[in-house]
């Protein structure tokens, strides 16, 4: 008996240790890969403008701050008559590339549909998908696909639905728009849930609420 209460308050500890170390460790993981690829914005400087050549070591981080310079200024550039010529004639450019102008167009129209005011990645969706009984939790990126809504006599909206553990994978699917339910789940509860594999499950706002009601004293 006294060996089996061992065993088990070991394992209470191992997991416990587990539950602390995991998300430091992917936290740490993360960060460490975004900042080495901010580093690689230094490749724009001249060599001997580099913070190896001026200090004689690599400084991480310095990347970062080189990357959020270069936005705002970017920016700054983007927003005024001359800025917005430049841009006009780069993009004209581009376009006259066969393959370039695809990727190119069809990266700064996800931009332009993630970073605007508009729905898109904003509203949690769930869809009977793939097959009817079973239901996935997408994303709403476009709430009227017009050719298709008119080629199959009503409309249709479009969903990105992510891959378990890796989010920035996935596949879009079209679907009439009445077989959209819309969730009262955030965005970062829903990419909790699909990254968990549905191990970390947000609670019900009414359920929530209703615990608070309940658990207020009687006056």
């Amino acid at each position: 008996m006294n060996g089996g209460a061992r065993k088990w308050s070991v394992r209470r500890y191992l997991v416990a240790g587990v539950l602390v170390w995991l998300p430091i460790l992917a936290t740490i993981w993360v960060a460490s890969f975004m900042l080495r690829i901010m580093d690689r914005t230094l490749l724009l400087l001249p060599p001997a403008y580099r913070p190896e050549a001026l200090v004689g070591f690599s400084l991480p981080g310095v990347g970062a701050l080189f990357a959020l310079i270069v936005l705002l200024l970017t920016g700054l550039l983007v927003t005024n008559l001359i800025g917005r010529r430049l841009v006009v004639w780069g993009e004209d450019l581009l376009n006259r590339i066969p393959l370039v102008r695809t990727v190119y167009g069809g990266v700064k129209s996800f931009a332009e549909s993630v970073f605007s005011q508009s729905n898109s990645f904003r509203q949690v969706v769930m869809v009977e998908y793939p097959r009817a009984g079973a239901w996935s939790i997408g994303f709403l990126t476009a709430e009227d696909v017009p050719e298709i809504s008119e080629k199959m006599g009503e409309p249709h909206a479009a969903v990105y639905i992510s891959a378990a553990l890796n989010a920035t994978a996935g596949y879009l699917v079209i679907v009439p728009r009445r077989q959209v339910v819309a969730l009262d789940m955030s965005v970062d509860e829903a990419m909790k849930m699909i990254i968990t594999c549905g191990v970390v499950v947000p609670h019900a706002p009414r359920a929530d609420a209703l615990k608070a009601r309940l658990a207020k004293p009687a006056a």
